[in-house]
């Protein structure tokens, strides 16, 4: 539905950030959110929370409660699936040494440490094999499972990768390995030859679960597997199964760091998972949110944005084998070892960081111009730390709100990644580049996409991605808005009504965390914290007080508009979350915009 069908929420046409603030329902949705008022008698802000993400009033308290009874299918609906499981069911029978191949990233980590864990209670031998970023490349290579064969395995199973290691299946086919796939990634219209590839975005599988992660999928391989392995009664008083429900605290993890949808049977992935976590059962974990400091009970903000980058840390610049091996450790001294090592790398991976978005940031400025009129920003530099890119991509696309490329040049080729904004396929144009050889290699997702480019063809690419791009990046722009679900005051800003919009949580990709506005707040103070943040507290007109924080802004948009406007009066927006910082609990705004009041 486009933009336009939502009103100006508080007649604001252009904020601080530039942006259109409208209200997320429209007539219909406001209809909606009274039936589940007089239906349910759920309050007036949790019924707009509910009907702003389409719930039908129907099926509010359904929504409220999500479980896996009631959304998880059959596994066998995926396709592959059974002849998967009967070759995982051969292996754990003949105990046969089993090879995990798994990304460096998050979900890979998870995936690997699910699946490995599984085996283990099996009794089968197994090895995790994660790559390295930067002298590997994602996914299987024909070294690696060389070595892989050399020290014993004869089944080799990825997880989230795999679906278009064409090369790397038929050197393990000649080495006398059977290759499994369990992944999630878009495939290719030709398939490698694989024993068996589950992967619900393959082009003929109907089983409508193209959203979940690759360790989503390897989960339902799992509940397949055991519900195999307990007809044959290889389960016993003895040797009891491993309790599947107890390892959703990985699928939690990788479903929310790795940004699919959470809908359906992902939002009821996450919800149980983030119970398990609050039990604090896997030492690794239970290690990492310590050194986090991360405070209060488990939520997907500390998934996101404290625990998966520290994870993510290893496979950037060090060890890539790093996060699986913690979610493995069953040591609390071993978990804390390697959790310490994960917190110093993100540490230094933030150092790194910093200084190569400041050259990128630069380099932008002077191929945008004054103008800023380009569709898509990219960048490339020799020296940059390949671990990084993506990183420097979605900084560059938050700050110029355009697709952007960061691509690290090491000699005469550049390993780069590409990060989009909503309503512009940056996948489906790399795949576009690579069959026009304007790229070497390249594949991806909608909103996140890898290149390898001969530094010769740079120029070549910033056309190719101007002439695709133009009209829908073009459109994009002029859609988007900050959508608000409700207005408050300072004063009514309090735990009870967070505690009950949570409800419809978890909140993430494409369940999006609900935002509320804060009309004509005095800003009283407004001061530099941590690096580039900057800490806030408004006045209402009753007195109360509202604080909060808006990350990353000095220097941006936001953070210019609030120095400039101290002690004036301001419409505020944000995220609102309790801040469980020391002993106490206070209500905490996390701004995402601001506007003077009457300039619409």
């Amino acid at each position: 539905m486009s933009a336009s069908a939502h009103r100006l929420f508080l007649d604001v046409a252009e904020s601080f950030q530039g942006r259109a603030w409208r209200d997320r329902l429209t007539l219909e949705g406001q209809g909606r959110a009274e039936a589940m008022t007089r239906l349910w008698g759920h309050s007036d802000i949790l019924a707009r929370v509910l009907a702003g993400r389409g719930v039908a009033p129907e099926q509010a308290d359904a929504h409220l409660a999500p479980t896996l009874r009631d959304l998880m299918p059959d596994p066998d609906t995926l396709r592959a699936m059974p002849d998967l499981v009967d070759r995982l069911f051969r292996a754990v029978g003949a105990r046969e040494k089993t090879a995990v191949f798994g990304d460096y990233d998050v979900d890979g980590a998870c995936a690997s440490a699910l699946l490995a864990g599984y085996l283990d209670a099996c009794g089968v031998p197994r090895e995790i094999y994660i790559p390295d970023r930067i002298f590997e490349g994602y996914g299987p290579n024909s070294e690696a499972i060389r070595g892989l064969a050399e020290r014993g395995a004869t089944l080799l199973v990825t997880v989230d990768c795999g679906t278009a290691s064409h090369e790397p299946f038929l050197e393990a086919r000649k080495l006398g390995l059977d290759t499994l796939v369990i992944d999630h990634h878009q495939a290719p219209d030709t398939l490698p030859e694989a024993l068996a590839i589950v992967n619900p975005n393959r082009h003929d599988d109907l089983s409508g679960l193209g959203q979940l992660c690759a360790t989503g999928v390897a989960f339902m391989v799992l509940v397949a597997l055991n519900r195999k392995l307990r007809a044959a009664g290889f389960w016993s008083v003895a040797r009891p199964a491993p309790d599947l429900m107890a390892e959703l605290d990985l699928v939690a993890l990788a479903t929310v760091a790795d940004v699919v949808p959470l809908t359906g049977l992902n939002r009821a992935f996450v919800a149980r998972g983030l119970e398990v976590m609050r039990q604090r059962g896997r030492p690794g974990l239970r290690a990492l949110f310590d050194v986090a400091r991360a405070s209060g009970p488990p939520t997907t903000y500390h998934l996101g944005f404290l625990i998966g980058p520290r994870i993510n840390a290893g496979g950037r610049i060090g060890d890539a084998a790093l996060g699986a091996r913690l979610l493995l450790e069953s040591d609390p001294i071993a978990a804390e070892r390697v959790a310490v090592e994960l917190d110093r790398l993100n540490g230094e991976r933030q150092a790194i960081e910093k200084i190569a978005v400041e050259e990128a940031l630069g380099e932008a400025w002077a191929s945008l111009g004054q103008s800023e009129q380009a569709a898509c920003v990219v960048t490339a530099r020799e020296g940059w730390h390949a671990g990084v890119v993506g990183l420097i991509a979605a900084r560059l696309k938050e700050r110029f709100n355009r697709p952007a490329f960061a691509i690290a040049i090491n000699g005469k080729f550049g390993v780069g990644s590409g990060r989009s904004i909503t309503g512009v396929d940056l996948g489906k144009t790399v795949r576009a580049a690579v069959d026009a050889g304007v790229l070497t290699k390249g594949g991806g997702h909608a909103m996140a996409a890898g290149v390898t480019i001969d530094r010769d063809r740079l120029g070549d690419f910033r056309a190719f991605l101007e002439e695709r791009l133009a009209d829908s990046v073009a459109q994009a722009r002029a859609e988007q808005s900050l959508f608000i679900d409700a207005a408050l005051t300072a004063g009514g800003a309090r735990k009870e009504v967070i505690e009950a919009v949570e409800a419809a949580g978890p909140f993430g990709s494409a369940n999006p965390e609900p935002v509320f506005a804060f009309p004509n707040h005095r800003l009283i103070d407004v001061a530099e914290v941590g690096t580039g943040h900057l800490r806030l507290r408004a006045r209402a007109g009753d007195g109360a007080i509202l604080n909060g924080i808006a990350f990353r802004a000095v220097g941006e948009p936001l953070g210019k508009g609030l120095l400039a406007n101290r002690n004036e009066l301001v419409h505020l927006a944000g995220y609102l979350s309790i801040d469980r910082w020391g002993n106490g609990e206070r209500v905490q705004l996390r701004l995402v915009d601001a506007a003077q009041p009457g300039q619409s």
